[in-house]
């Protein structure tokens, strides 16, 4: 009986440091992560005087709720005084281009917005550098390519040649088409033409309306092309030649953007997203703490809506030079 109460004291005694080291590590846990929260948060403003904000826009653009609430957050910045956009994107879907565009013309409604074109800004990527009051690029950026693109894979030659069809029953003659495994029916191919007709005449519209341009001046750069820099000047799809250090200069003379502000960057995602380790400490430590369970739920949450950001889904304002030659 003595035997049996010792053990039953250490195991309780167990217990106790069990759950002691469990707290422990769940206090060390949130500590790191207050900690770097603040170390980041600086990075976007939270934490500082006045600034210049640095936006980014990078890569295929696509719906991104995320980046709508960061950049409504940087509109109601008392610190954030003006932002510099930069523009490296050949564009992206009109939905996620015509989104960002929105945001972007909220922030410029509140504070002086500059778009500095970096490599390109073409498609959608030319919609976003709309949003600025004024547009800067290098003489040999690439800009423009005004116009939608909808394109989808037929393989109806090739599934007839191995003898494979591919049945359906629809409600009416449009109902998912086109859908790769027929021709293309002159309806179907109608009713697109006509969704692009729709889109286009409007990313037209934003730009005669943005840039100032006359029905002559318009037709001159509507039709796909995508110009340098130098051109585009000339053509008025740019306000001047030159780089950030060109759009600091133009926010201090013409809006009186004091030149002593320092230039932060403003990240348009999570600011975890850009700590992978973090992600991976957390779950270490929960794992160690015992808390499986959720240390399965963390890693589960980093992962959401990983694959659905590959996808490119609906109309296209995007240039993409041929790969046929």
């Amino acid at each position: 009986m003595a035997l049996d109460a010792d053990l039953l004291v250490d195991r309780r005694r167990m217990r106790r440091k069990l759950t002691f080291w469990r707290v422990l590590a769940i206090a060390v846990l949130v500590i790191a992560i207050v900690a770097v929260a603040a170390a980041y948060g600086g990075r976007n403003g939270v934490i500082g005087g006045p600034y210049i904000a640095r936006v980014t826009i990078s890569g295929l653009i696509r719906d991104d709720d995320e980046r709508v609430r960061q950049l409504d957050r940087l509109a109601d910045s008392s610190l954030a005084r003006a932002v510099i956009l930069h523009v490296d994107s050949p564009g992206g879907t009109t939905a996620g281009s015509e989104q960002l565009f929105d945001a972007l013309s909220r922030v410029r409604a509140k504070k002086p917005v500059v778009t500095v074109v970096d490599s390109l800004a073409a498609s959608g990527a030319y919609i976003t550098a709309l949003a600025g009051d004024r547009i800067v690029a290098k003489q040999t950026s690439l800009v423009g390519s005004v116009g939608v693109l909808f394109e989808f894979p037929n393989f109806a030659e090739l599934l007839d040649k191995i003898g494979v069809k591919v049945e359906s029953i629809k409600s009416s003659p449009l109902k998912a088409s086109p859908n790769g495994f027929e021709p293309t029916s002159p309806e179907a191919r109608a009713a697109i033409q006509s969704i692009i007709a729709d889109s286009y005449a409007w990313f037209k519209g934003l730009v005669q309306d943005r840039r100032h341009l006359t029905d002559q001046e318009l037709a001159a750069v509507d039709d796909g092309r995508v110009f340098t820099g130098h051109q585009g000047l000339g053509l008025k799809l740019i306000d001047q030649l030159g780089d950030e250090r060109t759009a600091r200069d133009w926010l201090n003379k013409e809006k009186k953007i004091s030149a002593s502000l320092p230039v932060r960057d403003y990240h348009l995602h999570s600011r975890f997203d850009d700590l992978p380790f973090l992600h991976a400490a957390a779950v270490a430590l929960l794992n160690a703490a015992g808390f499986d369970s959720l240390a399965r739920r963390l890693e589960t949450f980093a992962g959401v809506g990983a694959l659905d950001r590959i996808n490119l889904d609906g109309l296209l304002a995007l240039w993409q030079p041929s790969s046929t030659n």
